[in-house]
């Protein structure tokens, strides 16, 4: 990591995410702007009720490829710092799985750079999301199984890929 870059925080952590510490730790004097992305554990997918998420990853390579993406929001975006910090293990509903801070002196590029990380973590970054319903359980991106018939004359949906 370069010195100017000393500053960012890029995590895997097992304990809850402190978004609002994160936030306040990226903002410096220069600063005009602060974007986050709070990515948090909703209640249901696909017209499902989701009980709880698991997480999982490469670890030693997640954080490689988290790192890449700070060093690119650096090279690409007029930005400042950078927190990164993705949850693993079980989440409940409600909880903060992954949560992205970026300053800058200008709100547009932290809004830039912001989303590019979000969207790049999750193409390129080895997290797994398990998702948990009262009848079973699929890895996102899986096939979701079908939901249980209220009667024999109902039909059954098609099964979708979950959510991301």
């Amino acid at each position: 990591m370069t010195t100017s870059h000393c500053h960012d925080r890029i995590e895997l952590t097992r304990e809850v995410i402190p978004s609002s510490a994160m936030a306040r730790e990226v903002r410096a004097d220069e600063d005009g702007a602060v974007a986050t992305f709070d990515g948090c554990v909703r209640n249901h997918s696909h017209g499902r009720s989701t009980l709880y998420l698991e997480y999982e990853a490469y670890e030693s390579m997640a954080l490689a490829k988290m790192r890449e993406i700070a060093e690119h929001l650096h090279e690409h975006y007029a930005i400042d710092r950078v927190a990164m910090v993705h949850r693993l293990g079980r989440l409940e509903i409600g909880e903060t799985s992954v949560f992205i801070a970026v300053s800058s002196p200008h709100r547009a590029a932290a809004f830039d750079a912001c989303r590019y990380a979000i969207d790049t973590l999750k193409k390129t970054v080895p997290i797994w999301k398990k998702e948990f319903f009262a009848d079973g359980a699929i890895w996102a991106d899986g096939e979701v199984p079908p939901a249980p018939a209220a009667s024999a004359d109902a039909e059954t949906p098609a099964a979708e890929p979950a959510s991301n």
